[in-house]
Order: C-alpha cells, then sequence, then structure tokens
C-alpha cells in the first residue's frame, strides 16, 4: 500500500505541475466591450472549428488535467485517512 501512495503522489505532483504550465500558457479569450461595439459575429470558421486549434487543444487537457487532479485529491485523501 505504501508503494501505491507514493506512485500517487509523484503523478499527483506531475499532473498539477502539467496543469499549472497549461493554465499559464492559455491566452485571454475575454475580448471585453470591443466585441460589443464591433459586433464580432460568432458564426465564423474560427468559432466552428476552435476545438481543432492550439488553444482548443490547451483548453481541452487543461480541463481533462483538472478532473484528473481532482480525482487524485480524493484518492490521496481516502488513502491518508484509513
Amino acid at each position: 500500500m505504501e508503494i501505491i501512495k507514493w506512485i500517487l503522489i509523484v503523478i499527483y505532483f506531475i499532473v498539477a505541475l502539467a496543469l499549472i504550465i497549461l493554465a499559464l500558457l492559455q491566452s485571454k479569450e475575454d475580448s471585453g466591450l470591443s466585441s460589443t461595439i464591433t459586433g464580432s459575429s460568432t458564426n465564423n470558421f474560427f468559432e466552428k472549428n476552435k476545438g481543432r486549434t492550439k488553444e482548443g487543444k490547451q483548453k481541452r487537457w487543461t480541463v481533462i488535467l483538472a478532473i484528473v487532479f481532482a480525482i487524485l485529491t480524493i484518492v490521496l485523501g481516502i488513502i491518508y485517512m484509513a
């Protein structure tokens, strides 16, 4: 059981570091008041294929790593309580 705990802790720190790096690399999406004034449309090619871009992939991996981080937090909490 000790070996599993240490393996999970190492994975936990790797996921946490990757999550921090991905969150810092993401660009700001909020265009603010300028999109209201200029009337930017959301029905364009970029909006339809957003998941295939670099930013879309970064966002997807950030969400996946955040879910893994939360699950590992719960699992490690259960292991340390036992």
